[in-house]
């Protein structure tokens, strides 16, 4: 589910945001462009720079169709490294400050790739879910304009990032199953559950994180936000809660609704269980998935931090000084705290479910 909720919102990005764009400069402009010719690279005699001579045809914005020839400079870090080819689509930069057009490339065009892999991707839902799926892709885009234009908007006006993802994630919470499973005992159970576990993952993560004393800056994007034009001061350690709650969301969300739509199908075989007999059944389901679903955050959060591993490890460090690392540790709380609001929700789904399942059907 996190995974999807990163597509979404790639794909709402993409589709809202032009690529003639000003920069913070009026006479700099970003502008979609296309490689006519370029040269093999070659390397400055004098500087040791690496370059190729290009022929770039801007495709968008004032130049459009106009052609230059640019010297293009390839830097030695690999991050940043350009090497472009004759149909390669770039992101070009227009430089007018000083009465002369500069060009430059400063990336790929990825635009379209992701889009078309975005189509495939929800239409593939739509194809197998058929009317679930249509309801799925609706969520999705629900959540997506949540977060697009309530919590991180709200962030960047002040407000406590905290209380706002938590009402948030209560509300993405409600839409999803309510446009999933209807308005019904199964719907209401997931609800609550779902929402008790991940408030028991941020208030644990909250209060690991203030005793462990970690600073919610162990990633360059958060001290980056330092600098940002609105000059906003953020509380950091909030917005690292913040993100332990929204990125727990999706897994506690997928238990819930397991849990409670097990209990009410295994209510319908047999009317005859009564509300223990639920509950167990409910908590046998909880177990089988509880492995993988923990599973599925610990590997996650994992899987983002491996180029950082792979450094401890081929610089020897010792296991004691890399669990202390601010960054490591904020990980290991965050897939932690995750892990128990996930754990968490399966007793509280499998009783209210068994509750009102029965409850509604007496």
């Amino acid at each position: 589910m996190r995974k999807l909720l990163y597509i979404l919102m790639i794909i709402i990005s993409i589709t809202s945001i032009s690529f003639s764009e000003e920069m913070n400069d009026e006479n700099i402009h970003t502008e979609r462009g296309i490689i006519l010719k370029a040269s093999e690279v070659k390397v400055d005699d004098t500087s040791s720079e690496k370059y190729q001579m290009v022929d770039v045809k801007i495709t968008s914005g004032e130049y459009k169709d106009e052609t230059f020839s640019i010297v293009h400079y390839i830097p030695e870090n690999m991050a940043y490294s350009i090497i472009v080819k004759k149909g390669d689509k770039v992101v070009t930069v227009l430089d007018n400050m000083d009465g002369e057009l500069n060009v430059g490339i400063s990336d790929f065009v990825r635009k379209d790739k992701i889009l078309y892999m975005a189509l495939l991707f929800i239409f593939l839902i739509i194809l197998i879910g058929r009317v679930k799926g249509i309801k799925a892709a609706i969520t999705l885009f629900f959540t997506m304009f949540l977060i697009l234009k309530v919590l991180l908007p709200g962030i960047l006006n002040g407000y406590n990032p905290i209380w706002l993802t938590i009402g948030v994630s209560i509300l993405i919470t409600v839409i999803t199953l309510v446009i999933i499973g209807g308005i019904n005992s199964k719907s209401i159970s997931a609800i609550v559950g779902t929402t008790l576990g991940v408030v028991i993952a941020g208030l644990l993560a909250y209060y690991v994180g203030a005793t462990a004393k970690l600073t919610g800056l162990s990633s360059e994007e958060a001290m980056m936000l330092m600098y940002i034009p609105q000059e906003i001061k953020f509380n950091f350690k909030s917005l690292l809660f913040s993100g332990i709650i929204m990125g727990a969301l999706g897994a506690v969300m997928d238990v819930a609704m397991s849990i409670s739509s097990a209990i009410e199908e295994i209510y319908k075989a047999n009317e005859a269980m009564t509300k223990k007999e639920l509950f167990m059944s409910g908590m046998n389901v909880g177990k089988d998935v509880m492995g993988t679903m923990s599973n599925t955050l610990i590997l996650a959060y994992t899987g983002s931090s491996i180029p950082l591993l792979l450094l401890f490890m081929a610089y020897e460090n010792s296991l004691v000084k890399i669990l202390n690392l601010d960054i490591v540790a904020t990980e290991i709380i965050r897939s932690l705290a995750g892990s128990i609001g996930l754990v968490m929700t399966i007793p509280i789904t499998a009783f209210v479910a068994s509750f009102l399942i029965k409850k509604e059907n007496i």
